[in-house]
């Protein structure tokens, strides 16, 4: 396996509960997949760019994992189809 950063952007109009539901939701689907979370880290609102699907800003959440391409394939088919999920990008780290 090898390591990955994923960071995603979830959309800022949620309540916290729901926020919270994405988060799990998108650590499981990893887990269920075969790769090991290894550290969740979530950054919080913060100010795009520019804004997406007019939003000005989002809720980062940047996630250390250890996958496989299945896993990442699963989690890029996913989180491109959740309208929470505004953006999200996977980039692999040196071994």
């Amino acid at each position: 396996m090898r390591n990955y950063e994923i960071m995603y952007i979830v959309r800022p109009d949620l309540e916290e509960a729901q926020t919270k539901e994405t988060v799990e939701r998108f650590n499981k689907i990893l887990s269920d997949n075969g790769a090991e979370v290894v550290e969740t880290d979530e950054k919080g609102k913060k100010r795009l760019a520019y804004e997406i699907d007019d939003y000005p800003e989002g809720y980062y959440v940047i996630l250390q994992v250890k996958a496989e391409k299945p896993a990442l394939d699963e989690f890029n088919r996913l989180s491109s189809i959740n309208d929470n999920i505004l953006r999200s990008m996977i980039v692999r780290e040196d071994d």
